[in-house]
């Protein structure tokens, strides 16, 4: 294969669409198309220098996992560049599809990206080609609903005319020890052929290729693994609260768990879920599940444990103010870390914007610092807090707050200064832990 397109859709421009795209374009040419307005020539500039610009219906906020340093490079080199012209996509040899896959108000599905980006590629679809999904999404996505619009759109015929798979991205941000070269890329084919295009497409630039028998078993793949976290983090966040009456710490808990050398796996409690996986997918099959008559209880239970964190950290930042004799109302309170995870610069999700907006609605006075997201952009959920800047990292700012609240425990930030510095804190990812506090000062979340 020559050439291959990473179509983005409205807001693909991130992890999945940038790294999936020079991976698989090692060596190759890789177009990067936007399904934003035309003529978006800002935010293609900010594209090839790294980072996309969110805006309704353009391109999304977010730092390149592991490639973004390449890029100018890719582009200097005639590897990369990036449009909003979908007839590109009639040159490429390959088509991926890297767009999201939210949830509506009503949390249900929203596939709208991927049948309009669909849309978007049919007309310009020609015989060979071949498309791939790689969108987490509910099981008979892309047999069903995708192939239906290209098929609609460009007159041929998916397995016969053109190819058509799907295999489900797989990255770890923040981990410098993930590369995407090395993980395991699992693909699944409307029919054997596109299953083997799929297969040699990504084993170009990917170490080992695991093929499963059709689209929808590499789509439930995605659904199970994400799941699976949810529900585990589910479990310990529940026995945080248990112990946590009892007077256990979790945290000693699980370190000691984790020794066992068999039949455990770690997973941590914290202020909620985030980022674009695991507080979603999950909700793609318990939708799907019911049109086969099914009740995924498990999977809802554990969705309900999760989104009920956030309260339960106010709950306890109440407390914590208490033995200060003082209220919510009227306090001042600064969220530590608005990204959904360590390290990263990705608020996609993140509960740290419904802490602020319960102590927000309790009377307190709230700001955040975050020194990987110094100023908030916009948001689908949270467009309120667009243009909210970081407040800055010093003893007279810090010493000003009546609580702070560990949300993101990001390794830039110096504990130690914050202990000596915070009058109380409530720590709900372990940050504290080995740091020297005064009596009283750190409550656990």
């Amino acid at each position: 294969m020559a050439d291959a397109v990473v179509e983005g859709g409205e807001d693909g421009g991130g992890f999945v669409g940038h790294d999936g795209g020079f991976d698989v374009g090692a060596g190759e040419g890789v177009d990067g198309v936007e399904a934003g307005p035309a003529g978006e020539d800002e935010d293609l500039d900010l594209l090839f220098a790294g980072r996309a610009v969110e805006e309704e219906g353009a391109l999304v906020a977010c730092e390149l996992v592991q490639l973004g340093q390449d890029v100018p490079a890719q582009v200097e080199a005639g590897q990369f560049r990036a449009t909003t012209d979908f007839r590109e996509a009639r040159k490429a040899d390959a088509i991926v599809i890297c767009v999201p896959t939210p949830l509506t108000v009503n949390r249900e599905p929203d596939i709208s990206y991927i049948v309009n980006t669909g849309r978007s590629i049919a007309p310009h679809l020609r015989r060979g080609q071949l498309v791939v999904l790689e969108s987490t999404t509910y099981p008979g996505t892309t047999e069903n609903e995708l192939r239906a619009v290209l098929e609609e759109g460009s007159g041929l015929k998916a397995g016969k005319d053109f190819h058509l798979a799907f295999s489900p991205e797989r990255e770890d941000p923040g981990n410098p020890d993930s590369k995407v070269g090395i993980i395991p890329k699992v693909v699944g084919g409307l029919t054997p052929r596109c299953s083997e295009l799929a297969a040699a497409l990504y084993g170009r630039a990917i170490k080992t290729i695991v093929p499963v028998s059709s689209c929808r078993a590499a789509e439930a793949t995605k659904i199970l693994e994400n799941t699976f976290r949810s529900v585990n983090i589910a479990l310990v966040n529940e026995l945080k609260m248990v112990y946590d009456a009892m007077g256990i710490d979790i945290w000693e808990v699980i370190a000691a768990a984790r020794t066992k050398p068999f039949g455990f796996m770690a997973f941590y409690p914290g202020p909620g879920l985030g980022g674009h996986c695991i507080p979603i997918d999950p909700f793609y099959l318990t939708w799907k599940a019911r049109e086969f008559g099914q009740h995924t209880r498990f999977i809802e239970l554990a969705g309900e444990i999760n989104t009920a964190m956030p309260h339960y950290v106010v709950e306890r930042s109440a407390q914590a103010l208490n033995a200060m004799r003082k209220p919510i109302n009227g306090s001042r309170v600064l969220i530590l870390g608005l990204a959904y995870k360590a390290n990263v610069d990705d608020m996609r999700e993140s509960p740290a914007f419904h802490l602020l907006e319960l102590f927000k609605q309790q009377g307190a006075k709230v700001a955040y610092h975050d020194p990987l997201v110094p100023v908030i952009g916009p948001t689908r959920e949270h467009a309120a807090w667009k243009g909210v800047r970081s407040v800055p990292w010093n003893r007279k700012t810090i010493g000003s707050f009546d609580l702070v609240v560990i949300c993101t425990a990001h390794n830039v930030i110096n504990y130690r200064e914050l202990a000596s510095w915070a009058r109380c804190i409530v720590d709900t990812r372990n940050a504290m832990a080995g740091i020297r506090t005064r009596k009283g000062q750190v409550w656990k979340a």
